[in-house]
């Protein structure tokens, strides 16, 4: 439970690995300075800022927004330090805010790595003052601790750092507001809507501020996505925007406000992606290097998601004001026909077209920096974020730990030349996946139903021979039910390798034993957590990840049988069962209402591309493309043949 501070109250911090998570009315600036056991700041390399968001142990955003979140390890500090102070400043540049008084009251909360609350702290009766001491992570004897400060300086950013002893502190101050106004006049200009419906945050942690669409003008606002878990868009209402198209078009994220407007559009939009600065792979905030990777890959696809729903925006603004003009033109029957009449239609085309083509422009702008950080990005990946044909698999290792994610394909937009962004889901898998064997609205479904199947029996062995993959050995137990022994094909790499510790289920009497002992698996490790009695399982009851593949479903099932699966998929997950489906839904019909729990409680996944995915941004139709084993490729048999010999090595 987070303990709400006052200011100057003080809470005691139960580890060392720490988030300070910052969330204010409008656009701030975060940084952070370590002082020594006297209070003393060395210098400017004791001071992480956007221009330099790096020191050992702490880590800030590069860009003023309304959210942040500053990682924090105490162990890692450098020699010396005892206090880490978390600033917060309003960032310089017209059109903003110059004082806390004008926004509602900051907030800074201290969590653990993990996201667990341990203190918070709402900075209260700020009035003129731009920048602010929120709180404060000390040492006292051996002990660290959170405090309120609260300290606010109506002289900014600068006559905070004075304060503080930093030397130069006025030309550092400038050359933080200067970085910071480089990074926003990169950044997604802000909507102007009447009224916007609020979101919750669906971007992985510390993927705030990275560059976007610039503004175009003459198009209207899009209206700023309903950010949130899988799932429809929230309702917005774009404001009314002037008829003859004067204005520039502004979009954001919602969670992501820029520190300064953006400077008027160029007149000719560079063609080549950003503005001077190449793309590195890694670059975004995280503890670690598959963290960051993780971060800047969701990073790409919310920027691609934006600047495709702004290209789209402008575009049915432009129609809608040719339609528009066009109707004053028809309206009066004076210039209805004649020379005016086809003067005006031709004017409001053309306009239209003007306004196209500079929406395009810039769309090819933002496609060619998604694309240049796409190709960075893709071959830096680790193999749990990898392609099959990426060359990292052939130097394949079985790992210590299990990685933070795991890519189930590719998701891409129909707009040409827009790149393919790798969908990564969290590990363990909060959702089960239903791998679809039916027949798909793609025109790429193969007209032979068995062909499909086939191709849907390959991509399950794809996912789960990535599963075991990226779990240490013996982390991850799988058990395949086939009743009707159609599978083996498809299968055949993970019976053939090893990997598996008992083989396929066959027949309707191979299906429920498989069921009950994970069934039982799942009601022992519930009550033996909610007695605190983890420790007194049951010898036989195995401590590794469980994963059920059911193939070719639903023959060899009944209803008790369906039921049974509607359990594991919706408590399994939480204790370590997780489920994956091979099937048609369209043969299972027959169990009407009672399958559609099931259908909904899974991921659906296709073994060809189909646009069937929503992202929970703007409501975008992705095409999704399965990521599937190179036809010929034998990388795959190799990495489970590594699998099973560390397995063999455990004992597992």
């Amino acid at each position: 439970m987070t303990v709400e501070l006052v200011r100057g109250q003080n809470h005691p911090l139960p580890g060392t690995r720490l988030e300070v998570r910052v969330s204010a009315g409008g656009p701030v600036v975060a940084g952070v300075t370590l002082d020594d056991g006297g209070g003393r700041l060395c210098g400017a390399d004791r001071f992480a800022h956007p221009g330099s968001p790096r020191l050992p142990g702490v880590e800030v955003p590069r860009q003023a927004a309304a959210e942040h979140r500053l990682a924090v390890d105490l162990e890692a500090l450098p020699a010396g330090a005892h206090r880490v102070n978390v600033l917060l400043a309003l960032p310089t540049g017209a059109g903003g805010p110059l004082s806390f008084g004008a926004l509602p009251a900051p907030r800074a909360a201290v969590t653990t790595a993990d996201g667990t609350g341990i203190a918070g702290y709402t900075v209260a009766g700020l009035g003129s003052e731009s920048a602010v001491v929120a709180v404060e992570l000390y040492l006292r004897q051996g002990v660290w601790k959170v405090r309120a400060v609260g300290q606010g300086y109506a002289g900014g950013l600068a006559a905070m750092l004075e304060d503080q002893g930093l030397p130069r502190a006025r030309e550092l101050a400038a050359a933080v507001q200067e970085a910071v106004a480089r990074r926003a006049a990169r950044s997604v200009a802000p909507p102007r809507t009447a009224d916007t419906a609020d979101s919750r945050r669906a971007v992985p942690a510390g993927s705030t501020g990275r560059p976007g669409p610039a503004p175009e003008p003459a198009a209207p606002a899009v209206p700023p996505p309903a950010a949130g878990r899988p799932g429809g868009p929230q309702a917005v209402r774009a404001a009314a925007r002037p008829a003859d198209g004067t204005g520039a078009v502004d979009y954001r994220h919602p969670r992501r406000t820029p520190a300064v407007p953006p400077p008027p559009p160029p007149a000719a939009p560079p063609s080549g992606p950003g503005e001077g600065t190449a793309p590195v792979a890694g670059d975004a905030p995280g503890w670690s290097t598959q963290e960051r990777l993780y971060n800047q890959v969701w990073g790409m696809f919310e920027d691609l998601a934006r600047t495709a729903a702004a290209y789209r925006s402008a575009v049915d603004f432009a129609d809608s004001r040719l339609e528009r003009e066009v109707d004053r033109v028809l309206a009066d029957p004076r210039t209805r026909v004649g020379p005016a009449a086809d003067g005006a239609r031709a004017r409001a085309r053309a306009r239209r077209e003007a306004l196209v083509d500079r929406a395009r422009a810039v769309l090819d702008r933002d496609l060619a920096q998604l694309t240049a950080e796409s190709e960075v990005v893709e071959p830096a990946l680790p193999p749990a974020f990898a392609r099959w044909d990426s060359p990292v698999w052939h130097a394949y290792r079985v790992p210590a730990e299990r990685p933070m994610a795991l890519r189930l394909g590719d998701l891409s937009l129909p707009e040409p030349g827009a790149p393919r962004i790798p969908l990564l889901v969290r590990l363990p898998l909060e959702r089960g996946l239903w791998i679809d064997a039916g027949r798909s609205r793609s025109s790429a479904s193969p007209a032979d139903p068995r062909a499909l199947r086939r191709s849907a029996g390959e991509l399950a062995t794809a996912v789960v021979g990535r599963l075991l993959a990226v779990h240490p050995a013996g982390g991850l137990a799988v058990h395949l039910l086939d009743p009707a022994g159609a599978g083996s094909p498809a299968l055949a790499p993970l019976v053939d390798s090893g990997v598996l510790r008992e083989p396929p289920a066959t027949g309707p009497g191979g299906v429920a034993p498989v069921i009950d002992r994970l069934i039982r698996r799942v009601d022992l490790v519930q009550m033996a957590a909610r007695t605190g009695a983890l420790d007194s399982l049951p010898p036989d009851v195995d401590p590794a990840e469980q994963l059920l593949v059911v193939h070719d479903f639903p023959h060899g099932f009944d209803d008790r049988a369906v039921t049974r699966l509607r359990y594991l998929a919706d408590e399994g997950p939480s204790v370590g069962v997780h489920l994956m489906m091979v099937a048609d839904r369209e043969d299972a019909r027959g169990y009407g209402p009672v399958l559609d729990p099931l259908w909904r409680a899974l991921l659906r996944i296709t073994p060809v591309p189909e646009d069937h995915l929503a992202d929970p941004w703007v409501g975008h139709a992705w095409t999704y493309e399965p990521s599937l084993v190179p036809p010929g490729s034998r990388i795959l048999s190799r990495v489970l043949e590594r699998v099973a010999e560390a397995r063999g090595r455990h004992g597992r």
